[in-house]
């Protein structure tokens, strides 16, 4: 008989879970990021540096923390999407996305 037993490891309670720091998702955090840096490159050696760029970052990091609070995932991504999308949509429109595809038969 063999006494050790079943081997176990602990996985996450939730599988799908967005990844998720101070609350932000990852792209929000890159936009936050990304404007933080930039505005540092441009403001950064001016006496207006603080404000304009810790200023804008943190108003930017305050809008999408309230904006984006009871939301669903992507929730930004999608909205623009909304928008941007034609609001009439043709049954037997032509299809610009679709190519054929043409590559070699696997036997």
């Amino acid at each position: 008989m063999n006494s050790e037993g079943l081997m176990t490891t602990r996985v996450p309670r939730a599988l799908e879970m967005k990844s998720k720091l101070f609350g932000f998702e990852l792209p929000d955090l890159l936009l936050i990021f990304f404007n933080l840096a930039i505005t540092n490159l441009i403001f950064g050696a001016s006496r207006f540096r603080y404000p304009l760029v810790w200023g804008t970052s943190v108003c930017i990091a305050a809008f999408l923390f309230f904006a984006k609070r009871g939301k669903p995932d992507n929730y930004l991504q999608h909205l623009g999407e909304f928008y941007t999308k034609p609001s009439l949509r043709s049954a037997f429109g032509h299809d610009c996305e679709y190519k054929k595809f043409i590559g070699k038969e696997f036997k």
